[in-house]
């Protein structure tokens, strides 16, 4: 079964991104775009980002996580270390997150390296999670196949015995990363395909510099 797609078109006309509206620091520029996605009413989700590595068998591979902190240098999720994502950061912490906004025309790419948080910072974030994330951490060995729905909630239901009245704790296997940028690319979609695209490339002394690519 085919289906052909070649017919589907948009006229990106929303906004323009201009080098004379751009601060020297991207981080500045993040703040600003992921802001007003925030505020939109347009965006679910603004914090949602696809994160792509390359796995153990040599392959990249995407998929969504939260953004729960953005930093001076970089951008923070937390995960399970022993994840297929946590095992592919492990061996190769190059990454790429990506921010697509389709209401607003626009997306950031990013592309860093990945460095594994305090357990002080881990240990704080996790105090803050609602309870049944908490024992979710625990419960789930993610990325490892299962065999059916059953064992997950039999596993979560061991848990919730387990940890009856009792503090949860971190586990040692989940936890944060910090991706810090060494480059960061914003896309503002344009008529005719004629699209912005910027992007800022850290130097070797942490300044940035500006630069416009072709659409």
């Amino acid at each position: 079964m085919t289906e052909d797609l070649s017919n589907y078109r948009k006229s990106y006309e929303k906004q323009e991104l201009l080098e004379s509206n751009c601060p020297k620091n991207p981080m500045d520029l993040f703040q600003a775009w992921f802001k007003n996605a925030d505020e939109s009413n347009s965006v679910e989700e603004t914090n949602a980002m696809t994160i792509s590595t390359i796995g153990l068998d040599n392959f990249p591979k995407n998929r969504v996580v939260l953004l729960k902190k953005i930093t001076v240098d970089g951008f923070i999720f937390y995960t399970n270390y022993n994840s297929e994502k946590g095992k592919a950061i492990h061996l190769n912490n190059n990454v790429c997150l990506s921010f697509f906004w389709p209401t607003l025309e626009q997306q950031i790419i990013i592309k860093g390296k990945a460095e594994k948080l305090s357990d002080k910072l881990s240990d704080n974030y996790f105090e803050s999670r609602p309870k049944g994330s908490k024992l979710g951490a625990w419960a789930s060995n993610q990325s490892n196949v299962v065999s059916s729905r059953k064992e997950l909630d039999k596993n979560l239901n061991n848990f919730e015995k387990k940890f009856a009245n009792k503090e949860i704790l971190r586990p040692n296997h989940w936890g944060g990363y910090e991706i810090k940028a060494e480059s960061i690319e914003f896309w503002q979609g344009r008529p005719n395909r004629m699209h912005d695209r910027l992007r800022y490339f850290l130097q070797k002394d942490f300044s940035w510099k500006l630069e416009r690519l072709a659409p």
